[in-house]
């Protein structure tokens, strides 16, 4: 396709001043126009109309073009001019000698044009040889004498302005015109667009284009040229093709006034301005540039004329970032980073911004002084503050170019992998391994273990292997620790409160259903208890006489190998507990936990482990503590334990003083800038929102730890627990469609092999709970149960599924799984012994149960009431007001019995206040009134009422018999709103639909 032709847009307030100059030199009367402006605004387009529009109109034209090439030419201009007047003149004036004040062929020029007026049109005067400048000056002081108008264009600012621009004596009586060309604005760019496709363009690519071109019309042209030949119309999905588009013509037009650009001092100072004109002032910049003979002015000048600079501030500066790139990729690379250094150094003598600085170390060769790596590592915070963190990483990987010691290295490379866990977690895993395998313990020992901390946090299980099997080889074997009187090992003194015994319990690994447990399908094992939990019959031991002579390891003089090889340990427990990869031949089986407990890092995940098994809760709250205690040698704390420890502390129902550890956690890793670890902490805490009540808190940390870690970013083996967390939190702010689509977010199949997924379990076990849905309900309780019990989860504080399975299970009509869940509950709840397992315990008991439910309603709102459990504590409260109106009710009902209509029997379940149907004398049963009306039903002990309260089987009969909800709420002296729930609960129990089935049923029960 022929190329587009677009006409001069905008351009008619020139257009009118150069008709009119044109023709007032028709009558004689002489003129000077400029036409300036920066490249690409059409200068030259309008002095060649103007030459046809003066040819048109019988004027002579004369026209010539000053270039780069021709700028060192005596008489190069004037040649072009008189060429047509005089061909023979025009070679004489390269070869003549110039004579002082000689001015060869103006004479003639002046004779000539007495009879015939012309216009001398002069493009690009910025570049004019020195010989044709002081001829034109010649001629505009000839002006008023004769009948000619001199019409040039310029660019930016000329080397040396000439003496007839405006404001100068110079021409006296003539006309004088500078005609400044402003860029097009978003109509002429629309405009452009209409002319060159024949449609208008979406406002969206219209405002685009606008935008990426500044309104330079040149390169407007040629983009929508080369848009248009390839294929593309002007559609607002077109954008990104359009801006690639012209960024490659912005670069072509600065390769070609590159090249025009011949003054070697220019090329320098262009280049050291592409480099720091950002950060440096122009006298700077010349400075960085090199010595030359240039002044300063001239330099400005060139630059200016060339277009690929702009004045801001007073301070020219490269256009953008295309012109820059095209500015120094003509360089050398050795030049280049050589140019970066130089330019580093000076900004860093002056005291220039340091991330300025940082970004000129970035291209840099290395430096080889201290102030280059200090200057990365602040500009490294800063850009994480920016939240750059892609800047950050390459600033710190650039500060690794740098000669360093090995101490400081590898503390960089642990600082770079903390913020690559989020931004690149493969590149992040190697260079973490990298500092497993070769550091070793001494100054500054704890750094293997805090990269196999890091790594955890990441996702990467192996690691904690792998680390533990270098600590082991490299180092000495470690002396028996110390123990207390039962065998099980002893906290050090600063961690023990003198007055509380302690009975330590000695782990092992849990493998299917811990002992003493009952998994869900109701098979217990053979064991009584758990391991380590006392028994009425066990008589207190006593240490023997291996134990007394034991060396004491805990002391602050533990020898850092030994204390590495603890911290290895636990995490490796850890990485198991997370991931089971047993079957793996390339690394080491799971180790005990050390009984060093004096080490922070074990005493956390000592709590965290028997915690999970629910027993001896005080010394679980004692370990947990022990976790955040520095320990005397000065390691620094792993973030790992010390979240297991807080979550310890939340099954103690500690969740204030877990609370404040992790906000001390959260600003610690706020101050290492540790991104992964901050996300981590605020999710942890946002369990513990959702623990005490405060959804609307949990979704505010969940949202905080998605901007520090995206989802997508995430290691599949957190992303259950992760996802379990938003969707409890939606259903607790009421967000019911968003908590759905959570729970039907594909997981990557890693997923699937976390200790994590029991919370995702448990959480889409609540929704269906939520959405009346009770078999998914049970089902996924179970498989939350199977999976925690998998990992050795016995307590009921952790997840509360055996209650919540037991309540799906009543609904269903399954009481015998429904009592054997709650009571199971309720059993390791009491052995645990905090208030809030056991208040949801006692209120899942109350529920599922008639037997006593009042007493266990109230026993729950009394545990409940010094829990921070606030949800499980107002449901609790609920239930039990409700319970006793019933309650009351009822006995109402009975009191009044023989005087009142009766309904057939509907009596409660036997308990101890109510005699069961054996034991009741005989004689006449007792009735329940029900007011003006007698709804007859079946005897209790049909089974269309299996399932069902004393309240549920009332208004179900009365529903059966044709009552609507306000004549049944009359007639039980309740709201319409209560009814509508009973009647909601019963068509749910029963498994019915409606009214209709409910009516089917009870006629079916009395054999109608």
């Amino acid at each position: 396709m022929p190329p587009i032709e677009l006409p001069l847009l905008e351009r008619d307030r020139e257009l009118a001043a150069l008709s009119a100059v044109i023709g007032e030199l028709g009558s004689g009367r002489p003129a000077v126009v400029t036409v300036t402006g920066e490249p690409g605004l059409g200068q030259n387009d309008l002095l060649r109309w103007a030459a046809a529009y003066a040819t048109d109109a019988g004027l002579r034209v004369l026209s010539a073009h000053a270039t780069p090439a021709e700028h060192e030419v005596r008489y190069g201009v004037v040649a072009q001019l008189l060429a047509e007047e005089n061909r023979a003149l025009a070679p004489r004036l390269f070869l003549t000698d110039e004579q002082p004040g000689g001015l060869p062929g103006l004479n003639g020029l002046l004779n000539a044009v007495r009879d015939r007026p012309t216009l001398l049109v002069v493009r690009d005067t910025q570049w004019l040889d020195p010989a044709s400048l002081r001829w034109l000056e010649a001629l505009a002081r000839r002006l008023p004498r004769a009948p000619v108008a001199l019409l040039t264009s310029t660019t930016g600012t000329a080397l040396t302005r000439p003496e007839w621009s405006v404001g100068t004596p110079l021409t006296g009586l003539a006309t004088t015109i500078e005609l400044a060309l402003p860029p097009l604005t978003s109509g002429g760019t629309a405009t452009a667009v209409l002319r060159a496709f024949g449609a208008p363009g979406d406002p969206a690519f219209t405002e685009a284009l606008a935008e990426a071109t500044r309104g330079i019309p040149a390169v407007v042209h040629d983009v929508l040229d080369r848009f248009a030949r390839a294929g593309h119309s002007p559609r607002a999905d077109r954008i990104d093709p359009l801006r690639a588009l012209t960024a490659e013509v912005v670069g072509d037009h600065a390769t070609r006034a590159l090249s025009d650009l011949r003054d070697p001092a220019a090329v320098d100072a262009l280049r050291a301005l592409a480099v720091c004109g950002d950060l440096l002032d122009f006298p700077l910049v010349c400075t960085l540039a090199g010595p030359h003979s240039v002044s300063e002015s001239r330099l400005r000048a060139a630059l200016a004329a060339s277009g690929l600079t702009t004045l801001r501030d007073g301070h020219p500066r490269v256009q953008d970032a295309v012109v820059r790139a095209r500015v120094l990729e003509e360089m050398p690379a050795a030049d280049r980073a050589e140019l970066y250094a130089r330019a580093a150094g000076l900004a860093q003598r002056v005291a220039a911004d340091d991330q300025g600085i940082a970004d000129l170390l970035l291209l840099a060769r290395p430096v080889g002084d201290p102030w280059a790596v200090d200057t990365l590592r602040r500009g490294f915070t800063s850009a994480l503050r920016g939240g750059r963190r892609d800047l950050a990483v390459a600033y710190l990987a650039r500060a690794l170019d740098e000669p360093l010691a090995a101490e400081d290295r590898a503390r960089i490379e642990f600082q770079l992998a903390s913020v690559e866990m989020v931004t690149a977690p493969a590149a992040a895993e190697r260079r973490l391994g990298g500092l497993i395998r070769a550091t070793r313990p001494g100054p500054g020992a704890g750094l293997r273990a805090r990269a196999t901390d890091l790594c955890l946090l990441g996702g990467d299980t192996r690691a904690a292997r792998h680390a533990l099997a270098g600590a082991i080889d490299s180092a000495p074997a470690a002396p028996e620790p110390r123990r207390g009187p039962t065998g099980a090992p002893a906290l050090p003194p600063e961690a023990e409160p003198p007055s509380t015994p302690r009975t330590p319990v000695p782990h092992r690994p849990y493998a299917g259903i811990p002992p003493g447990a009952t998994g869900p399908d109701g098979r217990r094992s053979a064991a009584p208890d758990l391991p380590g939990t006392p028994r009425a019959h066990d008589a207190p031991r006593s240490p023997g006489p291996e134990a007394a002579g034991r060396p004491d390891t805990g002391g602050p003089d533990e020898d850092p190998a030994v204390a590495e090889r603890h911290e290895l340990t636990v995490l490796c427990r850890v990485a198991s507990f997370l991931r089971h990869d047993d079957a793996d031949l390339d690394v080491l089986p799971v180790p005990a936990l050390p009984d060093a407990v004096h080490n922070p890092a074990v005493a956390g995940v000592w709590a965290w482990e028997h915690g999970v098994a629910g027993v001896h809760r005080e010394e679980v709250r004692r370990l947990a503590r022990s976790a955040f205690v520095p320990a005397a040698t000065g390691r620094p704390l792993l973030v790992v334990p010390r979240l297991l420890g807080c979550r310890a502390l939340l099954l103690t129902d500690d969740g204030d003083e877990a609370e404040n550890h992790l906000g001390a956690l959260l600003d610690e890793s706020h101050r290492e800038r540790a991104a992964i670890s901050v996300a981590h902490i605020l999710t942890v805490r946002a369990e513990l929102h959702i623990r005490h009540g405060r959804p609307d808190a949990a979704a505010r940390d969940l949202a905080a730890a998605q901007a520090e870690l995206p989802l997508d970013r995430l290691h599949p083996l957190f992303l259950p627990y992760w996802l379990a967390l938003s969707m409890i939190t939606d259903l607790q702010n009421g967000h019911t469609e968003r908590a759905r689509e959570t729970a039907a977010r594909p997981l990557p199949p890693l997923a699937h092999e976390s200790a994590t997924t029991a919370q995702l379990l448990f959480a889409r076990g609540v929704l269906a709970r939520t959405d009346d849905e009770p078999h998914q309900a049970r089902e996924h309780f179970r498989a939350c149960g199977r999976w925690l019990l998998r990992h050795g989860c016995v307590n009921p504080a952790v997840q509360p599924w055996r209650s919540l399975a037991a309540e799906a299970a009543h609904t269903l009509g399954d009481t015998e799984e429904a009592a054997r869940l709650v009571h199971e509950e309720v059993r390791l709840a009491r052995r645990w012994g905090a208030a809030a397992p056991l208040g949801r315990a006692q209120l899942s008991l109350a529920v599922v149960t008639e037997e006593n439910r009042v007493e266990n309603l109230r026993a729950a709102v009394t545990t409940l009431g010094a829990a921070s459990a606030r949800t499980a504590y107002t449901r609790a409260v609920i239930e039990l007001a409700a319970a006793e109106r019933e309650e009351n009710e009822r006995r109402t009902a009975v009191a009044l019995g023989p005087a009142a209509t009766v309904l057939p029997p509907v009596a409660p379940p036997p308990g101890p206040h109510v005699p069961s149907a054996a034991a009741r004398p005989p004689g006449p049963r007792p009735a329940v009134l029900t007011g003006r009306r007698t709804a007859k039903a079946p005897g209790h002990d049909a089974a269309v009422w299996h399932g069902l309260t004393t309240v549920e089987r009332e208004t179900a009969a009365l529903a059966a018999q044709g009552l609507g909800n306000r004549e049944i709420a009359t007639e039980l002296a309740v709201t319409t709103r209560a009814v509508e729930l009973r009647l909601s609960g019963v068509y749910r129990k029963l498994r019915i639909r409606g009214r209709e089935e409910l009516r089917a049923l009870v006629q079916e029960a009395e054999g109608s």
